[in-house]
């Protein structure tokens, strides 16, 4: 199947949102994903091309570094997605906090994940890539899962 599925995906969007597993996979070099995430963030480095994640994100990257006493870790991180081209970090507001309760309570979706959807939808991006299947069942927005482009 190679690549192949991924970059039919990509190809239908000009700007999608990231989960926090894309950055997971991508940083800790999963051998499962990271041939995909590679494929998405070099999509991300054409100009045309910008993505969206919430900075609930950068919180759940961060947990185990700092659990671990990782200040090093940490600082990679932040230096390195923080500066990432054509990526946009968008804090929780008032506007995405209510879209987060509907989506939450229309979907039964966890808090992270009706913020990191309520971003995507808030920002105008056509799709969510995450590797989180029961994300699948929000209709309001396309949702990629990892696991498909395998």
């Amino acid at each position: 199947m190679g690549l192949t599925p991924i970059r039919a995906f990509l190809r239908k969007h000009k700007r999608i949102a990231l989960d926090t597993s894309v950055f997971i996979y991508q940083l800790e070099e999963n051998p499962n994903y990271v041939e995909v995430t590679q494929e998405v963030f070099s999509w991300l480095e054409q100009p045309s091309h910008t993505a969206v994640t919430s900075t609930v994100t950068m919180t759940e990257l961060l947990t185990q570094p700092y659990r671990q006493g990782n200040e090093a870790t940490v600082n990679m991180y932040y230096g390195l997605l923080s500066q990432f081209p054509n990526l946009e970090w968008i804090a929780p507001n008032l506007s995405i906090a209510d879209l987060a309760a509907r989506l939450r309570a229309i979907h039964n979706l966890r808090t992270p994940d009706a913020l990191q959807t309520a971003t995507a939808l808030r920002l105008g991006a056509s799709a969510l890539l995450t590797n989180d299947a029961g994300l699948s069942r929000v209709s309001e927005i396309e949702i990629g899962v990892l696991e498909q482009f395998q």
